[in-house]
């Protein structure tokens, strides 16, 4: 059997999802998270073959779910789940350690090909997303000799920043990863030097750059959470 864990922060999707999956007469699904936190932490205690994650979830997204999935639970196989076709996900997505990227436009027989896939340890990409081009990225990815700065962050500064740029304050994220306040401030402080932004404007820019959260949040960003950029 092929165990696997579903990720996705609407309860409705999962179950067609989960529906869909065990259709199949090798596949079980062991465990369901709805949110990105929750997701890391099954798949940590269930170790299952393959994670089925959504890229956007409240949280943390989809690529960080799997950046920490591949240190935890490296024998899991991570799918990811997306209504975003650009190759700029596609690129984080790969870079963090996902096995396949799927559209959520694909038929339900590409996603049960790309859960197959990703256990056999091949890529596996929804057309039309263009293998060569993400291939042609990824060398040079490889031939990089400057380290990303966002690999310097903690596990813990990368949630942080997760959760601030989803617009939590430090109160909710303390609660969120049973730490207190003070240690929330510490990390955004040392989160913010790292990756030299100066500002919430800055880093919710850098969110947007960085995949961790979704597109069409520039357009509902007030300027409360866009404060003007100061000068002097």
């Amino acid at each position: 059997m092929i165990s696997i864990v579903l990720a996705d922060d609407h309860h409705i999707v999962r179950h067609g999802l989960k529906a869909l999956l065990e259709a199949e007469a090798d596949f079980n699904v062991v465990g369901e998270a709805s949110d990105g936190i929750e997701a890391v932490n099954l798949a940590q205690n269930l170790q299952p073959n393959v994670l089925v994650t959504d890229l956007m979830m409240g949280g943390m997204s989809g690529i960080e779910v799997t950046y920490q999935v591949v240190k935890r639970s490296p024998k899991t196989a991570v799918v990811i789940l997306s209504m975003y076709g650009n190759e700029a996900y596609v690129h984080e997505a790969l870079r963090a350690g996902a096995w396949a990227y799927v559209l959520k436009d694909s038929t339900s027989e590409e996603l049960v090909r790309a859960v197959r896939e990703a256990m056999q340890g091949h890529r596996y990409l929804s057309p039309p997303l263009s293998e060569k081009a993400i291939e042609a990225y990824m060398e040079k990815t490889a031939e990089a000799t400057s380290l990303d700065p966002y690999e310097t962050l903690t596990i813990r500064e990368r949630e942080v920043l997760h959760l601030v740029s989803q617009g939590y304050t430090c109160a909710e994220i303390a609660e969120k990863l049973f730490i207190s306040p003070r240690t929330v401030e510490v990390h955004r402080a040392n989160m913010m030097r790292k990756l030299d932004l100066r500002n919430q404007t800055q880093l919710l820019r850098y969110a947007l750059q960085r995949g961790i959260i979704p597109p069409e949040n520039k357009y509902e960003m007030s300027e409360k959470n866009m404060p003007e950029e100061t000068t002097g």
